[in-house]
């Protein structure tokens, strides 16, 4: 029988599932900190902080076991969904790629569809990917554009997403999705190895290498430091009800090219090193590279910021320091 939400003086039931992993496992670390019950799910073992003030309940297993998954969750207030398949987008085409990225999804909605009834609808957060557009408009996107997601990892996002606000529209629970762009770095506040474009350019920086580019380097992104994209989704537990039954954008709303960023990771390994910067030159792509890859995208995050409060406030110099800073400490072994 599911456990009854908090109620009362209870503190509030937090459940992370992905609590392991990239974004996960900052975003846990940040609640480790907060007056609450945490329940930290994953595959393997949530790295924890050493001094920690809410609850924490630790639970290792395969989440994509309904039996497991409703363990999980039983009795939470909240539930952050920021699970995925490990293959990430470029390899989001498979069946498990679409049992872990929509069918958690569609399991969580049928376990909480079987709760009994309380005062408060429990608010599920869902990480969602801004590539659910598809191909990107020109000027900077607000959330208002049509979905026409063009790779399996968009599409099945998008799937997951709906599935939510239609379980929101019937009262299942309160659901909220939050579409981020890139999110990269790496943070001090956990072990766990950001496997991006920026920290793969970092090492290659660090080892002497020169920095290549498929493009001319005008190609654009909105990079979200992993700090700020955890704090996004602490700011959508504080105002649940202005954020519910909608997606959001998640963004920096600072729109760098490729070719300005990868100049910044090569000065500032330069500058901790005491080495010379590497070039950034341009190379022939190969000819399976994704169109994506050439894409430029913007964001303007300011509907989100409107209504929640939240901004990302860590510029990209900061993000880049702190990062190959983690590198040259080795806090990057997992």
């Amino acid at each position: 029988m599911d456990r009854e939400p908090a109620t009362g003086g209870d503190p509030p039931l937090v459940s992370v599932l992905g609590a392991a992993g990239y974004l996960g496992s900052v975003v846990t670390a940040r609640l480790a900190q907060l007056p609450i019950r945490l329940r930290a799910a994953s595959r393997r073992r949530s790295p924890l902080p050493e001094q920690v003030v809410a609850e924490v309940e630790v639970c290792t297993g395969d989440l994509t076991e309904t039996e497991r998954l409703a363990d999980v969750v039983a009795g939470a207030d909240v539930i952050l969904h920021l699970g995925k398949h490990s293959g990430g987008w470029r390899d989001a085409d498979t069946p498990e790629g679409e049992r872990v990225n929509v069918g958690i999804v569609r399991d969580l909605i049928e376990i909480l569809g079987r709760r009994r009834p309380t005062r408060t609808t429990p608010l599920v957060v869902l990480a969602a990917t801004t590539l659910q557009v598809g191909q990107p408009p020109k000027r900077p996107m607000t959330g208002s554009e049509p979905d026409r997601p063009e790779t399996a990892y968009g599409r099945q996002k998008l799937t997951a997403e709906r599935l939510l606000k239609a379980a929101s529209a019937a009262s299942v629970l309160r659901g909220v999705s939050l579409r981020l762009p890139t999110v990269f770095g790496q943070s001090p506040l956990s072990p766990v190895a950001d496997q991006g474009v920026v920290v793969t350019m970092a090492r290659r920086a660090l080892a002497g290498q020169p920095l290549t580019m498929w493009h001319d380097g005008t190609v654009r992104r909105d990079l979200v430091y992993v700090e700020d994209a955890a704090d996004a989704f602490l700011a959508a537990m504080r105002c649940p009800d202005a954020l519910t039954g909608r997606h959001w954008l998640v963004g920096s709303g600072r729109p760098d090219t490729l070719g300005a960023v990868f100049r910044t990771v090569a000065r500032s390994v330069a500058a901790q090193t005491g080495e010379s910067a590497v070039p950034v030159i341009s190379v022939p792509a190969p000819a399976d590279a994704p169109v994506i890859d050439f894409q430029s995208m913007q964001i303007d995050p300011t509907p989100f910021q409107r209504v929640s409060g939240w901004c990302a406030r860590t510029e990209l110099a900061e993000a880049v320091h702190r990062t190959v800073a983690a590198l040259l400490d080795g806090r990057d072994r997992f």
